[in-house]
């Protein structure tokens, strides 16, 4: 992209295709954007990212990240400028003005279907597209991927899994939610919506089919679904059980009243503090439904970069994504902030690979999780279920009328919020 008139080109292919790379899919293109790499340009790139990559008590992993990728590029003269938006307010941050937002900036899988509805995110192809393919799990592939077309750059899974206390369970013990019950204190938030289904799901339940079947809705009624409320209901009314609000979880956990509580890396410092040496993580345990054993889901996605389609410097903001994306910025995130890599490669050097930490994460990932849908209906989702969650917190769905709020709470998932 040597002149004005090949980089209007290529921005002009992006806007109507969404198709960027190191190369687009055309051998042509991959060797006229590779042969670009030898020219002189000069571009200022917007990145936006939390500021807690940008603080200096860690390490500032954005700044380091991009100074490091201009010297991998001695031709190019580089200008960056920073902003501050957390991966949960991209959506709602960059759809205000897309073509006035970062050039590259960070994003939670969650909000994939509303940054593409906005035309606020590139399609990925050529060299950046490969190398993506080929340093992801399947997983984390899909949670960037939509009707076939991939949006971003995972650097990190994003679920939640279990921290025990190893005094107090063994190895055995956590592969099941009723014997942990018999024998310590869990805290579980019920009332709240991403962790609630995975009940649900566990029984049956579907969320838009295989996630992106909008047609289909939510299916946590009938049968299964009364089987599964039923199974709440007794959970809620367990002494050694508590719905995990407002922090009160950790808390517990802290003052030695749970011995088990469900959440993600974000609270790894936290809990390690609060458990010492006795520290335990792990995948999802088991849970009895209607007397037989079924395997509790979380929500699995991913944190990724993303690329503004309507960057003027589209072969360097495409390069940039990929790199703070790729192996060694993955592995400084880690060393700086504890920010669990997704990069295959990366995962099989020993000190990550023995990492109780990343192995909870990614053992949940693989194991005991379902993708996260990522289609614009999943709106209608969250209300309804932290609205039952609450309900059966405060007894008011119990085991006389459970059957008739199972209907009422069927109903409410696929009624459409917006109409």
């Amino acid at each position: 992209m040597n002149t004005k008139k090949t980089l209007a080109a290529a921005l002009a292919a992006t806007t109507m295709f969404g198709l960027v790379g190191c190369g687009s899919s055309s051998s042509s293109n991959t060797t006229s954007t590779k042969k670009a790499e030898d020219k002189a340009l000069t571009a200022t790139m917007t990145v936006w990212s939390p500021q807690e990559d940008q603080s200096k008590a860690n390490g500032n992993w954005l700044k380091k990240e991009c100074e490091a990728f201009a010297k991998e590029h001695p031709k190019w003269k580089l200008t960056f400028k920073y902003g501050v938006c957390s991966e949960a307010d991209a959506g709602k941050k960059v759809t205000q003005d897309v073509s006035g937002s970062a050039d590259v900036y960070m994003y939670a899988n969650d909000q994939l279907g509303t940054l593409i509805d906005a035309k606020a995110l590139a399609q990925l192809g050529g060299d950046t597209l490969s190398e993506v393919k080929s340093t992801n799990s399947s997983t984390m592939l899909k949670s960037v991927t939509s009707k076939g077309k991939v949006y971003g750059i995972p650097f990190t899974g994003n679920t939640w899994f279990m921290y025990y206390n190893k005094a107090k369970f063994s190895s055995s013990d956590i592969k099941s939610l009723d014997t942990m019950l018999k024998k310590g204190k869990v805290a579980f938030p019920v009332s709240n919506s991403w962790y609630l289904g995975s009940f649900y799901v566990a029984n049956g339940g579907t969320i838009f089919g295989d996630g992106s079947q909008a047609k289909k809705g939510i299916q946590f009624g009938g049968d299964r679904g009364y089987e599964t409320t039923k199974t709440l209901v007794d959970l809620v009314a367990n002494k050694n059980f508590s719905d995990d609000a407002n922090g009160s979880g950790l808390s517990a956990l802290r003052n030695k009243k749970v011995d088990a509580y469900f959440s993600g890396s974000w609270d790894y410092d936290a809990v390690k503090k609060a458990l010492g040496k006795n520290f335990g993580a792990a995948q999802l345990p088991t849970v009895k439904i209607n007397g037989q054993d079924q395997q509790l889901k979380s929500f699995a996605g991913s944190k990724a970069i993303g690329v503004n389609p309507n960057s003027k410097n589209m072969e360097v903001a495409v390069k940039l994504a990929a790199y703070l994306g790729g192996e060694k910025a993955q592995k400084d995130h880690y060393t700086l902030r504890s920010i669990i890599p997704c990069n295959t490669k990366l995962l099989k050097e020993s000190d990550i690979k023995s990492d109780p930490l990343i192995a909870a994460q990614n053992n949940t990932i693989n194991n005991t999780s379902i993708l996260q849908p990522t289609i614009t209906e999943m709106g209608n989702y969250w209300t309804p279920v932290e609205t039952f969650g609450k309900a059966l917190v405060a007894k008011q769905v119990n085991a006389s009328n459970y059957k008739k709020k199972t209907d009422a709470f069927q109903k409410s998932l696929n009624t459409d919020v917006t109409k």
